[in-house]
């Protein structure tokens, strides 16, 4: 067995595919409507790392507490201004030991969104 995807309860989906693209670079592989919903599959380039979007009308609440997802990249620096510049007020870039370098933002939906370096 392997991990499969992560589905997030979005508000808005267009937003959600904006971060995912933007800032992770997931692409869509895979958008639809179910009854009155809206479903999006993201993935990187390998298909490794995926996740669906699932936006339904109200009253559905969306739950973020407790919730951190983390993507490596091989550029922090990098990613880390482009989120300042797009005002997603990134914590500091943490260095918890020699090897790995990491900071936080929140996704549309305030899910935690770990960026993270490993220093090699």
């Amino acid at each position: 067995m392997h991990f499969l995807h992560l589905t997030f309860m979005v508000r808005d989906v267009e937003k959600s595919i904006q971060f995912y693209e933007s800032f992770v670079g997931l692409k869509i592989q895979k958008k639809f409507r179910h009854g009155a919903g809206d479903v999006v599959f993201l993935a990187d380039q390998d298909g490794a790392t995926q996740i669906e979007l699932v936006c339904v009308p109200s009253p559905v609440k969306v739950e973020t507490k407790g919730m951190t997802v983390c993507f490596e990249t091989p550029d922090l620096d990098n990613v880390y201004k482009k989120a300042q510049e797009s005002s997603l007020n990134p914590s500091d870039i943490r260095n918890p030991d020699p090897e790995n370098r990491y900071f936080y933002v929140y996704d549309p939906d305030e899910i935690s969104i770990e960026f993270k370096q490993k220093v090699r």
